[in-house]
């Protein structure tokens, strides 16, 4: 949080921020909410993304291999930003 205070940024999936995880819910759902998005895709997505991201895995078909997914991502990049870079195309692909 120190880092994004220095950067003048919005600290996020990191815990006690309000675009963080909040009870059953995951900082994806806590950015939809704050945004006011209202994307049919988007809710959708945003059901795969929770069970992904919480141990709400049964949630729809996709979530576990997500999470999986996600999880490689994170082994094989050390840097967020390359992580994100790479990873973005899948979520584009679930959202289309």
């Amino acid at each position: 949080m120190i880092a994004a205070k220095n950067e003048n940024a919005i600290p996020f999936d990191v815990p006690n921020v309000e675009l963080g995880h909040q009870g059953a819910q995951c900082s994806f759902d806590a950015i939809i909410k704050k945004f006011d998005l209202n994307d049919p895709a988007l809710a959708k997505l945003a059901i795969i993304v929770r069970g992904a991201d919480t141990n709400a895995k049964d949630l729809a078909p996709e979530c576990s291999g997500l999470g999986t997914i996600a999880e490689g991502f994170r082994l094989v990049y050390i840097d967020d930003h390359e992580q994100l870079e790479h990873e973005l195309p899948v979520y584009d692909a679930l959202y289309a």
